[in-house]
């Protein structure tokens, strides 16, 4: 928008930003689609807790911890452990169950690898595999987890915790920038507003 002064400058100023759970609500499904998923039942009322569908900084950026932190556990049903998880720290539930599909098909080899790396660095252990051998299914887990183990689940608990750490603070800080720079520009329109009405 943009404000003519009596010297006939213009002076320009942002909208009001929207406010970033305006933006997450899009893409967030319906609280019933989420109530009534065949996988989540028997969590029974646990669901009905309003906490676990409310938008604010808090329950974001609980559930941005929750999600990348489960993400790098390295075992099926993620969703169902986000699920508990964020019931248990009430925290957003779509939020945090979404995030764990950061691992998958795709991401998976090369995350766990490093994972896998962060714990061989830990410990001071060697590598005894290569990514392009690195795979999560029945056969590998049976022959090559018995050996690399220690390191592995290490490095997923070390990562993971990162993750949800670096995940938890950068959406509390991109939120509080959200609300200044909102709060700023409601300031510059009450002045903008004041000026027009002192002529």
């Amino acid at each position: 928008m943009e404000f003519v002064d009596n010297t006939g400058l213009n002076h320009s100023f942002e909208r009001p930003c929207v406010m970033p759970k305006k933006f997450i609500r899009r893409y967030m499904p319906d609280h019933r689609t989420i109530r009534d998923h065949r996988h989540l039942r028997f969590f029974g009322t646990l669901l009905h807790d309003p906490n676990l569908f409310h938008l604010n900084r808090r329950s974001a950026s609980g559930a941005f911890a929750v999600g990348l932190f489960v993400a790098f556990v390295p075992l099926p049903l993620q969703m169902l452990l986000a699920a508990a998880a964020a019931i248990l720290f009430r925290v957003n539930l779509p939020i945090s169950m979404a995030l764990v599909w950061v691992t998958n098909p795709l991401t998976i080899p090369p995350m766990f690898y490093f994972a896998y790396l962060v714990g061989t660095w830990i410990l001071g252990a060697p590598v005894h595999l290569e990514q392009s051998s690195f795979e999560l299914s029945y056969e590998w887990g049976r022959h090559e987890l018995a050996v690399i183990w220690q390191p592995f689940l290490l490095g997923c608990f070390v990562a993971g915790t990162v993750s949800g750490i670096i995940g938890y603070f950068t959406v509390r800080g991109l939120w509080r920038l959200h609300l200044v720079r909102y709060y700023q520009n409601r300031k510059l329109q009450r002045r903008l507003r004041e000026t027009r009405n002192n002529k």
